[in-house]
């Protein structure tokens, strides 16, 4: 494998979750960078502010509201985004990033199974419909980058939200099965974990109560550009983190992660001789 002339694609970004917390800052970032952006989420008057910041940057805005894992909805804000962004060429990026987590910190014997299954179907439904909605336009165009933010919960086990887990493990397998079905077709797709930022999402979780470092949002917000630009296709596939990861650290180590098949998710092996290697 080696590694990808960048493919041109409309700069016209669609952030999902885009009202409050990374989706804010991720969306920001782009707009900042020259990027036209739409703003998705579920309430609107979030959404209106952020396009309020956005549009004094100088960038083209556009707002959609709607309930992301309703199909009809997902089909009416992704059809009103292709056609505020028509004249540019279309959607270029997709940023899945809305999400949430469960209310309580506990372990699963002790987890409410509902409340988890409200944190998968939001995490991974939403997504799946974004995305499903988004690619057949970007599919036509020839290519085009689906960023999904993750966490280190989808890759590593961990004593509490357990749905929060398996949300984020199942779309880390969503990323793998978009790069191998339509790499060869222009997609480019990328699983970014964004560390600890700020939130009101993780100030509420009692894992962060003694926590001083926090990942700075705008660190999230330059990969996501990097990637948008094109400037890290060759990590399709695969798996990064801000805080731990620059653009410029993935650019130094991206021949040694296309030699060891590096930052996949996969089944680990004990050798050549396993029967499942």
């Amino acid at each position: 494998m080696t590694t990808d002339t960048p493919i041109p694609v409309p700069r016209a970004a669609l952030v999902t979750g885009a009202g409050r917390g990374i989706g804010r800052g991720v969306a920001l970032g782009l707009a900042r960078a020259g990027w036209a952006v739409a703003l998705v989420g579920r309430t609107r008057a979030h959404l209106d502010d952020v396009a309020d910041e956005a549009r004094a940057t100088g960038a083209r805005v556009t707002v959609a509201a709607g309930d992301l894992v309703d199909p009809t909805a997902v089909e009416d804000v992704v059809a009103r985004v292709e056609t505020a962004f028509e004249d540019l060429g279309g959607v270029g990026l997709l940023v899945n990033n809305a999400g949430v987590i469960e209310r309580a910190e506990v372990p699963f014997d002790e987890d409410d199974v509902e409340d988890a299954w409200r944190v998968v179907e939001t995490n991974v439904r939403g997504p799946m419909l974004v995305t499903h909605a988004v690619l057949p336009a970007m599919l036509a165009r020839g290519g085009g980058r689906v960023l999904n933010v993750n966490s280190g919960a989808g890759v590593n086990a961990s004593r509490a939200y357990t749905g929060y887990g398996i949300s984020k493990g199942a779309l880390a397998r969503l990323t793998t099965l978009l790069d191998a079905q339509y790499r060869e077709r222009g997609l480019r797709v990328l699983d970014l974990a964004p560390g600890v930022v700020a939130t009101d999402m993780t100030g509420a979780m009692p894992v962060h109560d003694d926590r001083t470092e926090w990942t700075p949002v705008e660190d999230v917000a330059e990969l996501v550009r990097a990637f948008g630009d094109g400037e890290l296709d060759a990590w399709s596939g695969r798996f990064v983190r801000a805080g731990a990861d620059t653009v410029a650290s993935l650019r130094a180590a991206t021949a040694d992660a296309l030699r060891t098949d590096a930052r996949r998710l996969r089944l680990s092996t004990w050798g050549p001789d396993d029967p499942l290697a």
